[in-house]
């Protein structure tokens, strides 16, 4: 089995919120996490370079053979075939970024401990075709292609479980489900698409689909829903309303009615009830979204961009968001009228303003939450937010007036 460490770049700081709590290469898009994507193209282990308050969590593995990979960069057959064919001590780079390289493990170690390694020898990627994840809004604009890829990797050479006769399909050929999967009454619609319903997980009578989705592991789409794709919701997730080109990472619950569209939402998030979010300014202008390295917001080069929402943060009932707003971690929304754009982690409040949202409270929340689905908050998570709540202080302005 090959030793595969994925590292984060410099593009790990734009992916915040998201990457508060896991390294670039666990986020999901398509149906995979880009981790699972290289353990499966490569036959491998995936560990981490990662931030050192992440590090405990997601340690490094290091083996007498390693590749050493960019974690926001996604396989692809052409990539692929380039990786295998490296040397030891030679690298793939794209205009100067390293994408690729294999090391032995003195040579790693070299490099873990910043001391002279002996000069890579290194390649251009001319004309190879490959993806990568770099802002937070790539996860939703490069979700079509990569559930595509996804999909046919998942399902080459395999059969799909039976489609009850109760569901209306379009183009068949190109929904797969697996076993436990269940589905039944729903209008599935796959010709623009691929529809991938994973193990145990459940779409529910009335629900229309229009591909692509990709319904993970024990996942719900529930009754009546509207799913447009690219779609993608993560494991143990449930998904209700109308909801489109939008990625759930996992254990996330838009449970209700409500609209949520070129969005990213965290693993244990919950959007309350009629809950909506804006994907579209009134005057078509170009969506600007706020950045965590430049403290600012930036362009995003689109039209449409909903929200970017952080592990465990919530809304309450009827909240609504404008276009382009990113919450952070571990925020409580709720109230009347729009929240700010930029909500800060450990947030609690709404329009109306926010006070800090303690990390002990936060903290027993999650535990209940997570009990629900049979997970633990750890030592090692609390530890890791405790990291994070000190580290985005700064963006709790409401702190520094309130002292004295």
């Amino acid at each position: 089995m090959r030793n595969i460490i994925l590292f984060d770049d410099d593009s790990r700081d734009d992916l915040l919120p998201l990457t508060f709590t896991r390294p670039v290469g666990m986020l999901r898009l398509g149906i995979l996490t880009i981790a699972e994507k290289w353990e499966k193209r490569l036959e491998g282990q995936v560990s981490y370079i990662t931030q050192d308050y992440l590090s405990d969590k997601f340690p490094i593995q290091i083996e007498d053979d390693n590749f050493v990979i960019n974690g926001g960069v996604c396989p692809s057959e052409q990539l692929v075939h380039l990786i295998l064919q490296l040397e030891d001590n030679q690298a793939l780079l794209d205009q100067g970024d390293l994408i690729a390289a294999r090391l032995s493990q003195s040579q790693f170690q070299h490099l873990m401990e910043e001391e002279e390694l002996e000069e890579l020898q290194g390649f251009e990627l001319a004309d190879t075709e490959y993806y990568r994840v770099q802002k937070p809004w790539h996860l939703f604009s490069l979700n079509e292609k990569a559930l595509k890829d996804d999909f046919e990797w998942l399902t080459k050479d395999r059969t799909s479980v039976p489609i009850s006769s109760t569901n209306q399909t379009i183009a068949p050929e190109n929904i797969f489900l697996e076993e436990g999967a269940q589905v039944e009454c729903a209008v599935l619609n796959a010709s623009a698409g691929p529809i991938y319903v994973g193990k145990n997980a459940i779409i529910m009578e009335g629900a229309m689909v229009r591909g692509g989705l990709a319904l993970n592991e024990g996942a719900q789409i529930k009754m009546g829903a509207k799913i447009y794709g690219a779609t993608t919701v993560g494991p143990y997730s449930k998904v209700g309303g109308e909801v489109a080109n939008s990625v759930f990472q996992g254990f996330a619950n838009k449970g209700h009615d409500g609209y949520l569209g070129n969005s990213v939402i965290g693993e244990w998030c919950n959007l309350g009830a009629d809950s909506n979010i804006s994907n579209l300014k009134n005057n078509y202008t170009e969506v600007r979204l706020w950045n965590y390295p430049q403290e600012r917001f930036v362009s995003t080069g689109l039209t449409f961009c909903g929200l970017v929402m952080g592990d465990h943060s919530k809304c309450g009932i009827n909240t609504m968001f404008n276009t382009g707003t990113v919450v952070g971690v571990f925020a409580n929304i709720f109230g009347s009228g729009y929240p700010r754009n930029f909500i800060p982690s450990f947030s609690w409040g709404g329009a109306s303003g926010f006070t800090t949202y303690k990390l002990s409270k936060a903290c027993e929340v999650a535990e209940i939450v997570m009990a629900r689905r049979k997970k633990e908050l750890t030592d090692l998570d609390v530890g890791l937010l405790r990291n994070v709540f000190n580290d985005t202080a700064k963006f709790r302005h409401w702190e520094k007036v309130s002292q004295p």
